[in-house]
């Protein structure tokens, strides 16, 4: 990392998607979408997708912007397109959200949001994919964690295509058969591709590196873990080629690729979980810290939804069970790994800028004296004790206590948040090692600012 040139864009792209994910919550305490209104209810659709895309996408878009020039020791391939990506990715996914709105009977005019949304949303992601692309591209041969992340991206394309045809047909702009029957019937592919392939795949291979970066432990490539990028990519390509294959070609329903998938996906998180406690193992920092402890927690909560995820499965689903299992996996898995990264992230990241330049020049913080972990631990406490309230009342279909439950998670959310800032900030700097002598104006968002 050390040497590694600052992404101009990232803390952007951060701020951003904190702020969709606080609006997302308070969404979910105000009884917006499921479980207090149908699954596919469209007021439903604009909460899953101002998470997904919102919070989750512009994390991982941001992280990858930073974090893809030090898995492959090469510079972005065009370090000013990010800004314009993130204007295209605001811009489409609020045209997609009035769509959603314009669906549920609000006034939205008369635009066509719902495609022009998707033109946004897929003109945005173009764009970083090609810049992240070029960028692996020409460091290749690409070591595992790197590999891991062509496959998410790749993942990331056939969520584009879906998100594009669903768009296109919902707006009325085509009639086409094939387009129609995949709007009917492949949202699963759509939802399994955005959060296994593109968020977890990808955290998956950034998380190799990052951990056994921040806990100073050995990163050997072992077996186990080529056979997890194995499976897991094998269980892309099954639900991106074959499950519209089978859909559309062979007359098939979803659920023999979505099986198939299951399977590769299976093994490939069980032997990425058997790697990751061996980093926790082999490390050589003593002490763990806070963001670590709370992967731990994220890394629990995977497993527990692919547990239930299996039950159900095996049960047979129903709209409650699917969204509790769903909620599980995007709020206890990707939203907890998420923030628990940005804990350290923006510490490290904030380190670098402020500090980088005058070590051996004068004294110097560490990245941990950034940040105040024992006042910080209550509130992820917090959160995590409100995603398993949530999770729980969505099972049960208790609508009122998963209100509670997300207004739990509001609150914790916008503390760690404030944490965030207070880090950007220096606050948990003494004065005396400030580098220039006095506190840091928050200019943290954008670099102008």
């Amino acid at each position: 990392m050390f040497g590694a040139s600052l992404s101009r864009w990232t803390m952007s792209y951060f701020t951003a998607a904190l702020c969709a994910l606080l609006c997302a919550e308070a969404l979910m305490a105000a009884g917006v979408g499921f479980p207090s209104q149908p699954l596919v209810a469209p007021l439903t659709l604009v909460l899953v997708h101002l998470v997904a895309i919102g919070w989750l996408s512009l994390l991982m878009s941001g992280a990858l912007i930073q974090f893809v020039p030090v898995l492959v020791a090469k510079p972005l391939a065009h370090p000013e397109l990010p800004v314009v990506a993130l204007a295209l990715l605001l811009t489409g996914l609020g045209s997609l959200l009035l769509g959603f709105l314009g669906m549920a009977g609000f006034s939205v005019g008369s635009m066509p949001w719902l495609p022009l949304g998707a033109i946004g949303l897929a003109g945005g992601f173009a764009l970083n994919l090609w810049n992240l692309g070029r960028t692996l591209w020409s460091a290749r041969p690409v070591g595992l964690p790197a590999r891991f992340v062509a496959a998410g991206l790749l993942s990331l394309v056939g969520v584009v295509m879906l998100g594009m045809i669903f768009s296109l047909t919902l707006g009325g702009w085509t009639t086409n058969a094939a387009f129609l029957r995949l709007t009917s019937e492949g949202i699963p592919f759509h939802a399994a591709l955005g959060l296994g392939g593109w968020l977890t795949f990808t955290a998956m291979g950034v998380s190799y590196r990052l951990l056994a970066m921040f806990m100073l432990a050995p990163e050997a490539e072992h077996r186990s873990s080529r056979i997890a990028f194995l499976t897991g990519t094998m269980a892309i390509l099954v639900i991106l080629i074959g499950g519209p294959v089978c859909l559309l070609i062979f007359g098939q329903g979803v659920i023999p690729p979505l099986l198939a998938a299951l399977a590769g996906a299976l093994v490939s998180l069980a032997l990425y979980g058997q790697d990751i406690m061996r980093l926790y193992r082999t490390r050589k920092r003593p002490k763990i810290e806070l963001n670590a402890r709370v992967f731990a927690w994220a890394l629990g909560s995977l497993g527990l939804a692919v547990l239930l995820l299996v039950a159900v499965a095996a049960l047979g689903p129903t709209d409650r069970q699917i969204g509790g299992v769903v909620f599980l996996f995007a709020f206890g898995w990707l939203t907890a790994l998420g923030l628990a990264k940005l804990y350290k992230i923006v510490a490290f990241l904030t380190w670098l800028e402020c500090y980088g330049m005058l070590l051996g020049k004068r004294p110097t913080p560490r990245v941990q004296d950034l940040v105040d972990e024992p006042r910080a631990m209550p509130w992820f406490w917090l959160y995590f004790t409100g995603v398993g309230a949530a999770s729980l009342a969505m099972f049960l279909g208790a609508p009122l206590v998963f209100r509670g439950a997300a207004f739990a998670m509001l609150i914790a959310t916008a503390r760690i948040s404030f944490e965030l800032v207070l880090t950007r900030n220096l606050a948990a700097v003494p004065r005396a090692m400030l580098p220039g002598g006095h506190r840091a104006w928050p200019r943290l968002h954008l670099p102008i600012l």
